[in-house]
């Protein structure tokens, strides 16, 4: 399933710093996808692997996790994270790395048979108040699923305060791994109305089967009901879903 763009909670989780509505104070962090011309995903791994990732840091972005989709039919499409110490902080490294020399070098010789990327959708995001304080460092091989809510309107905080007192909880219990919770920062991006986050998974399949029990854990069907009471919470439903495997130089495996 395409996401629609409009990421184990901690057994002693802290909460995340708070943010100002425009990202002012940080940290914020920045979802990006990427669609290549066919065939042309080798040389965009290529070059994140080689030069990109290196320069982010030099201009002050940190890497968070870069994933391709499961599926395989859809390989032309890059997702990737990136943390910033604000907005502005963000506005300013993306200028510093764009008039980089080698930045500039780079991108030209990796698209000397051609342009590489066809488009870019960038969605600027805060961390919610309930996130996990830090991303969990998991290593190994995990599939990670891309969750986008959608809610009526108004009913954001109703959904926050469901995952903030149990959602994550009972995540937890189901053997799934919180690892990013976020709103979107910019109107047409879903500000006010939209939650993204991240899960992590053994695999696909105990992805279905920790959703299965899940939803129908006792607890869950009781907090869903009563969050319902005086309507349903999301717009959308189900929500948007996709599973992503981490690449070979993603900081999250």
């Amino acid at each position: 399933m395409k996401l629609l763009l409009p990421l184990l909670a901690l057994s002693t989780m802290l909460l995340a710093p708070a943010v100002a509505a425009d990202g002012a104070s940080g940290p914020v962090y920045e979802l990006r996808v990427y669609t290549t011309h066919t065939g042309k995903m080798p040389d965009l791994l290529k070059r994140f692997r080689e030069h990109t990732c290196a320069l982010f840091e030099r201009h002050g972005m940190k890497n968070i996790g870069y994933w391709l989709p499961v599926e395989t039919q859809d390989q032309d499409t890059l997702y990737y994270v990136l943390e910033h110490k604000s907005r502005n902080a963000a506005k300013a490294s993306w200028a510093a790395f764009g008039a980089d020399p080698e930045w500039k070098q780079v991108a030209s010789a990796s698209e000397a048979n051609g342009k590489i990327v066809t488009k870019v959708v960038s969605t600027f995001v805060e961390p919610t108040d309930y996130t996990p304080a830090k991303i969990p460092a998991l290593t190994g091989k995990h599939v990670y699923e891309l969750r986008t809510y959608t809610t009526n309107e108004g009913k954001l905080a109703d959904l926050d305060a469901r995952f903030r007192n149990h959602t994550m909880k009972l995540f937890e219990k189901h053997g799934m791994t919180n690892v990013l919770y976020t709103h979107p920062l910019d109107a047409d991006k879903g500000a006010g109305h939209i939650l993204i986050y991240f899960l992590a998974h053994d695999s696909v399949a105990a992805a279905k089967k920790s959703f299965d029990t899940f939803r129908a854990d006792p607890e869950w069907v009781k907090v869903r009901d009563a969050s319902e009471a005086s309507g349903p919470i999301l717009k959308i439903s189900p929500p948007a879903s996709i599973f992503l495997t981490p690449t070979d130089f993603s900081a999250l495996k």
